[in-house]
């Protein structure tokens, strides 16, 4: 099988304190590599978003924290929808990858779960 770059989500919910923020992503990206058999060296890229009553730390120093800081990161604000689930830090996560788009498996965690029960398990 050929490796390829596919594209992986994830997402989790935080309070409002940067070093929430921080653990929260930094679960989620752990959790995202791990679950899929992925690496550090496998990643290409990670955009991050935040709801906007997030605004107590970029989601990408999680990133950091875990040596990821040679791989292009990029945060940004979610659309804030009303209704939409609050305090969540979404990822979108490009890597290199054997595994089909069937065989990713999205993380969900946290309140979260509920944006895409359809997608892997929590």
């Amino acid at each position: 099988m050929t490796e390829r770059v596919r594209a992986l989500r994830g997402a989790s919910t935080s309070p409002n304190d940067a070093a929430e923020i921080t653990a929260a992503t930094r679960e989620l990206l752990a959790e995202m590599l791990e679950r899929n058999g992925a690496s550090h060296e496998d990643l290409v890229s990670i955009v991050f978003t935040a709801t906007p009553d997030l605004d107590a730390e970029f989601p990408a120093v999680a990133a950091r924290d875990l040596g990821i800081s040679d791989v292009p990161l990029l945060c940004a604000v979610e659309i804030g929808v009303t209704g939409s689930l609050p305090n969540c830090v979404r990822v979108l996560m490009h890597l290199y990858t054997e595994r089909t788009p069937d065989r990713l498996e999205h993380v969900y965690l946290r309140s979260a779960e509920v944006l895409r029960s359809d997608l892997g398990r929590s």
